[in-house]
């Protein structure tokens, strides 16, 4: 991990912005976020949030403003580079590789980033560093049982477990999580709130989560940040944010803030 002095921001990002021609999707979103911290982002749809995602990830160059990751500016690196410094997402739609076994596919990820390319390709059965550190990983999400079935038939559930061990084979210390709970049932949603909580409290990964769901958000989140065309509409704690009458008009009539309302 690249050293930053004790008690300054992992993430700074300042007056940050996107527009497509006379369209701000995403306009005036300064925040401090610190190592080891939980960000949720909520909104309802069209909010900004996975335009912040890309901008964040180097899928997108801003408009506007600055990202300091680790106080180097990236705004506008292109995805790899954002990588190699320590920055992964998963996304809201499986991004696996579904013909591979689960195994296969964290040494993918794995040789990638130990840079060893065609090398491993060549040497696959050989490589069993490779082998030993995906196993490893793999048990640590609790997919090792899984580890010789192929990605595409596993369950929903697992799939997206399988992109989590991808994400973390690249050895990030922000990870973002664009709706890691999609389309997943309550006991797996349960799951991986658990598997959250348990990474987060390592210390070694900080979080930055979108999610619709407002019992994953409200579990997780040390603070959370609501965005609303495009602008950030408050930045608080998770108490704070369910009181905000702001925050109600903003999801007035939807699902979620029945949710952010249960006791």
């Amino acid at each position: 991990m690249t050293p930053i002095a004790a008690g300054e921001p992992i993430l700074r990002i300042h007056d940050l912005g996107k527009r497509f021609g006379g369209f701000a999707a995403v306009s005036g979103v300064s925040l401090d976020v610190q190592r080891g911290e939980t960000l949720a982002i909520i909104g309802p749809n069209g909010a900004g949030k996975t335009t912040f995602y890309n901008l964040l990830s180097g899928r997108m160059a801003p408009s506007q403003g600055s990202i300091l990751f680790k106080g180097q500016e990236i705004g506008g690196l292109p995805p790899h580079r954002i990588s190699r410094l320590g920055i992964s997402r998963s996304f809201q739609i499986n991004n696996i590789f579904t013909e591979m076994r689960v195994r296969e596919n964290v040494e993918v990820a794995l040789t990638a980033w130990h840079r060893e390319g065609r090398r491993w390709f060549n040497r696959a059965d050989r490589n069993q560093a490779i082998r030993r550190e995906a196993d490893a990983l793999l048990e640590r999400l609790g997919l090792d049982r899984l580890a010789e079935q192929i990605a595409g038939t596993i369950s929903y559930g697992d799939k997206r477990l399988v992109e989590i061990a991808v994400v973390l084979a690249t050895q990030p210390e922000l990870v973002l999580l664009d709706e890691p709970t999609a389309g997943m049932t309550p006991e797996e949603t349960g799951h991986i709130i658990a598997l959250v909580r348990s990474l987060a409290q390592t210390g070694q990964y900080t979080f930055l989560i979108t999610e619709h769901d407002m019992r994953v958000v409200f579990d997780l989140a040390d603070r959370i940040l609501v965005m609303h065309h495009g602008s950030p509409l408050i930045l608080d704690a998770p108490a704070v944010v369910r009181a905000n009458p702001e925050v109600r008009r903003a999801y007035l009539g939807s699902e979620d803030i029945e949710m952010a309302e249960a006791p």
